[in-house]
Parts: structure tokens; C-alpha cells; sequence
């Protein structure tokens, strides 16, 4: 009887407890960058657009029933995920092309003049820390936060904002590191991909053709990772040995999405597929040609992966074939903008902004889109073209 109610009582504690799955502790959610969550059990998903004051590069940032949407102009938009309506927004006062962390309520993201803390509970700033461009996205390990700067500096930070770490590399650290077993991981525009240990002893360091933009994903005790030399490549974690490298035909900005269910890995390139491959060996299992450049790291959710492109669509490809289940073009190809943003995807919303400022949720599993402001935009300029041709028409009449 009272095991019972032990067992009662600790299920109860669990469900109630917040769990560490609400934190958003680096970009695109996780080492793998999945960019997935479970939604609540009372969440109801809903189509809906949204205006954004700018263009938007970095990846939205989910917690709780929120998503957190950054333009570049550094003002932050909170959004309730269900109806789409503005919860309320904060002015970073400086540029940005980080993507937004959360953990345990507070909002770490990159900008022009290095990272910043934001309470989400009292709406007010922390805490911020000077060291010049952040691009690179934080990553949020064992109470500390870990970033790049262009001034060529690895740095972690306490939680409150009191450096820990200041690692100096070679050239500009603009891709968002991981964190593994005390490792940390990130690329440098000087071509090298490194390893150093949280207690700041370099560990090893790995050199590839060109620059390295895209953050490193770790699946299968091996980092993997892109280079704009055109080849994605994985190295063992213990000591940067080569497991296997496979050529793309062109750089590769976007950031792998690893699958370690089915040892699949996606990477987008510039040479306008997106391609998977085997995690264990690099054997490309398919590569669907789109003809622009995919510089969005896909979300992965059950059978589906999401991404969006640079010709302005949003792609959903069957994770085990490549065959588009469905695409969206918001801009009606008259108003196209770029997708560069990766999008995220809460239950069966899937989320995402575009750099002409806007923001989209649409519906994953019924494959439901919303109207879009383009839509209208696109119908104006078909009617006042009708109306032009009506013109000429009667006047080249009138003049027989």
C-alpha cells in the first residue's frame, strides 16, 4: 500500500517539475539540432503570420509556449506559439545574426557588441559582456556559457556574465560550438575545427580547405561538420582522426541535423541539394536537387525533416527517401525572400522567419499553410496589370 503511494507521489513529482527539455540551450535546440519539441498536451496548433520589424537570419528559440524571434536589427519579438499574437518584445539596441538561447527563464544571444542576458520574467537586462561581434550562438553547459567572437576568442561565461573562459584562437570563431562530455567544439574562419576542454587545455585541432561557418553537430561518439571548402566531414571526438569525408560540390553555411535513431545525417549545400548520408560511414543514402543554395540546417520531427531555401520556399522531405511531402512559398514567387533562418517545430507547428522580415507557423502533419500578406500583395499587381493591358488594349483600338 505504501509503495504504492511512494510511486504515486514521485510520478506526480515528475509530471509537475519542469524538465529540461523546456531549455533551449543552443542553436537549433540540441548537439544533434533536431530544432524539435514536444508540445503541451493542451496546445492547439494554428496557422499564423507575423510581422517582423527586419530581416531575420538567426533561428527562433522555443520555451514553454513561446517562440523567441530576433530580427537583425536586434529587436526581440515573443510570440505565443498557439495564436500567433505578440506577448511582448525587447529592443537589444544593436545588431544581431546570433540565434537566442534560453535557460531557466533567462535569454543569452550574441550582437555586434558581444553576448547579452535577458530576464524573459522581469522583461530587463541582465547583464551583458563586451568583446566585440558575437555571431557565433551560445551553448549553454553545466551552469556556464560558452561563445565565439570575431576577435578570434573562445569565451564562457558564468551565469553572471563573469568570464571563465578566455581561449585564444585563430581567426574569426563565427560558428556556435557544442558541448560534449567537458569537450568544447567549434569551427574558425582560418579553416580548423577545435576541441578544447572546458578547463581550458586545447585537446586537439583538425584542418580543412576553406572557412568554417556552420556549427558542428556529435552523433555517434564523432563531431561532424561543414566547411566552405565544399566537403562536410567527421572526426572522432577523442582525438580528431578522420572517420570519413564526402565532397557536396559547394560550401556549406547551414549546420548538419544528425538522426541517430537511423544514423542519418542532413546537410544543405550551395549547390542547391539537400543531402543525406550515413553517420557511420558518409555513404549518401539520397541528395534532392532544389537549384538554390540551402544555407537553413533542417528540423527533424518523426519521419520528416523541414528546412527552408534560398529561392524562398520551405521544403518537407520524407527523412528516408528525399521525396517532398510538401513546399510553402509565402512570397507567391513575386515577393520571394530568402529562407536562410532554420526553422523549429513544436508538436506540429513548424516555425520560421525569412529575410524579408516575416514570421510563419504552419501545420506539419495536416500540411495546412497560412494566407500570407505576399498573397495580397502578388493579387494587387496582377489586377493593376490586368487594368494596364485593359488600357492599352482600348487605346491601340481606338487609334484603327
Amino acid at each position: 500500500m505504501y509503495k504504492k503511494v511512494l510511486i504515486g507521489l514521485i510520478i506526480c513529482i515528475l509530471c509537475l517539475s519542469p524538465i529540461a527539455a523546456e531549455d533551449w540551450n543552443s542553436f537549433a535546440g540540441d548537439v544533434n539540432h533536431t530544432a524539435y519539441r514536444d508540445e503541451s498536451s493542451d496546445f492547439v496548433t494554428n496557422l499564423w503570420t507575423f510581422n517582423m520589424p527586419s530581416p531575420v537570419h538567426s533561428s527562433p528559440a522555443i520555451y514553454k509556449d513561446y517562440v523567441y524571434i530576433v530580427s537583425n536589427d536586434g529587436i526581440l519579438k515573443v510570440i505565443d506559439m498557439e495564436t500567433g499574437e505578440e506577448q511582448w518584445d525587447f529592443d537589444l539596441k544593436v545588431k544581431t545574426n546570433s540565434s537566442p538561447i534560453i535557460h531557466s527563464n533567462i535569454l543569452y544571444i550574441g550582437t555586434d557588441e558581444g553576448l547579452k542576458a535577458i530576464n524573459i520574467s522581469s522583461h530587463e537586462l541582465k547583464w551583458d559582456y563586451d568583446c566585440g561581434n558575437v555571431e557565433s550562438t551560445p551553448f549553454f553547459y553545466k551552469d556556464d556559457i560558452y561563445f565565439g567572437s570575431d576577435d578570434g576568442h573562445l569565451y564562457g561565461l558564468d551565469k553572471n556574465g563573469k568570464a571563465v573562459m578566455d581561449k585564444k584562437l585563430d581567426g574569426e570563431l563565427k560558428s556556435s560550438p557544442i558541448v560534449v562530455d567537458d569537450s568544447i567544439y567549434i569551427g574558425s574562419t582560418n579553416g580548423k575545427l577545435y576541441s578544447i576542454g572546458t578547463d581550458k587545455d586545447k585537446n586537439w585541432e583538425f584542418t580543412t580547405g576553406d572557412e568554417i561557418l556552420s556549427s558542428p553537430t556529435y552523433v555517434n561518439d564523432s563531431v561532424v561538420f561543414a566547411s566552405n571548402d565544399g566537403s562536410i566531414y567527421s572526426l572522432d571526438e577523442s582525438n580528431g582522426d578522420l572517420n570519413w569525408k564526402v565532397d557536396l560540390n559547394n560550401k556549406a553555411i547551414s549546420s548538419p541535423t544528425a538522426d541517430e535513431h537511423d544514423y542519418n545525417i542532413f546537410i544543405g549545400s550551395d549547390e542547391g541539394n539537400m543531402t543525406c548520408l550515413d553517420s557511420r560511414d558518409g555513404t549518401v543514402k539520397w541528395s534532392h536537387s532544389i537549384g538554390s543554395p540551402v544555407r537553413s540546417t533542417a528540423a527533424l520531427k518523426d519521419n520528416l525533416i523541414a528546412f527552408g531555401c534560398n529561392n524562398g520556399y520551405i521544403y518537407v522531405l520524407n527523412k528516408y527517401t528525399g521525396i517532398e511531402e510538401f513546399t510553402y512559398n509565402p512570397g507567391t514567387i513575386l515577393f520571394n525572400s530568402a529562407i536562410t533562418s532554420s526553422p523549429v517545430i513544436n508538436g506540429n507547428s513548424l516555425i520560421f522567419a525569412d529575410d524579408g522580415g516575416n514570421a510563419y507557423s504552419l501545420n506539419i502533419n495536416k500540411y495546412e499553410v497560412p494566407l500570407s500578406m505576399q498573397l495580397y500583395y502578388s493579387l494587387g499587381v496582377l489586377i493593376i496589370l490586368i487594368f494596364l493591358a485593359i488600357v492599352i488594349v482600348k487605346k491601340v483600338r481606338g487609334r484603327k
